[in-house]
């Protein structure tokens, strides 16, 4: 044999080498990958796009939301002058929502608060930030 037939980089017969056998090129590929011009959209159902006979979707809660506690605690609170101490409210409140409250109600948040408390508070957020509350002094709930 010759040197020829010898790769001069692995000292191996070209026809087992790597170097004197590239591996073959790629097939070509009928349709070259190109990204998507427009992104891809999912089809959502809107309320529109609903049969008209399509009942309205109840959502069924564990705890009593705080959206509930709204009007309570504007009524509470102008029964009792427009204003009253927070625990005084509170009473008046669970006393005012009576059976409304669910057995959830009763539970403690992870912080350690009851869950019908909470709501309230948040409540009572929203209610100031709609201009209905004033924050006041603290511990203190009143009206507008």
């Amino acid at each position: 044999m010759s040197d020829v037939d010898y790769c001069e980089l692995c000292d191996l017969p070209k026809s087992t080498c790597i170097h004197g056998n590239p591996p073959a090129p790629p097939l070509p590929t009928t349709r070259a990958a190109t990204p998507r011009a427009t992104p891809v959209r999912r089809r959502t159902t809107s309320s529109a796009s609903r049969s008209p006979a399509a009942p309205p979707r109840v959502v069924s809660h564990r705890w009593t939301p705080p959206d509930t506690f709204r009007v309570v605690i504007l009524e509470v609170l102008a029964e009792h002058g427009g204003e009253m101490d927070q625990d005084d409210a509170f009473d008046a409140l669970e006393a005012a929502m009576g059976e409304r409250l669910k057995p959830a109600d009763h539970e403690k948040t992870p912080e350690g608060e009851l869950r019908w408390r909470y709501a309230a508070r948040r409540a009572r957020q929203a209610l100031i930030a709609e201009g209905s509350m004033t924050k006041g002094r603290p511990g203190i709930w009143a009206l507008a």
